[in-house]
């Protein structure tokens, strides 16, 4: 009888430590950077960033502290299924496509694409850009919108945004399709290139709702907690605040 009590408050005392522990570590996000002003590195090493501040600010609602993991954004998925981190906040679009593999959150921010081309150039996304070459980053909406609508295109796919935008400077595309922010960050503060054309928002079946985190699909209750910690935000005023310091009002 005492050997078995013995041995059952071991039990439950071993089990309370290991939740506790579990409360205790940090939450891994996977992140893609450079993909300014959203995810970048400072020059000390540190990431930070709208997404990322706003995160770190959701991690402190839910009383749990984060740590960044970087991430390659053509393995950002299989990373997070192969349980490298706990979630993705990466710029990620809710699409169906990938709600068939991870389950995201609530839409907490739309980024809109844009076009920017050559100051000299002529080429119109009005057009259908027949021998135009196009550079996206692959695997992104923007990736998915040139491949569907602009199938006569050169387009060139290139695994991170940052050489995206070295090819532009270097006069190796007509057009880049990108993010807004980042082009505002990188390309349109340049007198040698331009904006074209209006800012593009859909169509919803490429966009989808707007910009959410990534959970794997057994991770309900965490995206319950991601959720509510970010509606606390919204109504603080904190999301407002970190939206007006890297994005503007």
């Amino acid at each position: 009888m005492r050997v078995s009590l013995f041995f059952s408050t071991l039990i439950a005392t071993t089990l309370f430590a290991q939740v506790v522990l579990a409360e205790e570590e940090p939450l891994r996000i996977g992140v893609d950077i450079p993909y300014a002003p959203y995810q970048y590195r400072l020059p000390d090493g540190t990431i930070t960033g709208f997404e990322v501040e706003l995160v770190e600010a959701a991690c402190e609602r839910m009383q749990r502290e984060c740590e960044w993991v970087v991430q390659s954004w053509s393995g950002i998925i299989p990373g997070l299924l192969a349980r490298k981190y706990d979630l993705i906040a990466s710029a990620m679009n809710i699409t169906d496509e990938r709600a068939e593999q991870v389950l995201f959150s609530e839409p907490y921010y739309q980024v809109p694409s844009v076009w920017v081309g050559q100051r000299d150039s002529e080429w119109k996304p009005d057009d259908e850009l027949a021998g135009a070459a196009i550079g996206v980053q692959q695997g992104t909406i923007q990736d998915e919108y040139v491949t569907q609508f602009y199938p006569d295109a050169t387009i060139r796919r290139y695994g991170d945004s940052g050489a995206v935008v070295n090819d532009m400077h270097a006069g190796r595309l007509d057009l880049v399709f990108t993010a807004f922010p980042l082009a505002q960050d990188t390309l349109l503060g340049d007198d040698r290139f331009q904006r074209v054309g209006e800012l593009v928002t859909g169509p919803e079946s490429i966009y989808g709702p707007g910009i959410g985190a990534a959970f794997r699909r057994r991770d309900a209750e965490l995206v319950a907690s991601f959720n509510a910690a970010m509606a606390e935000l919204k109504q603080d005023g904190t999301f407002a605040a970190l939206h007006e310091k890297y994005l503007g009002e």
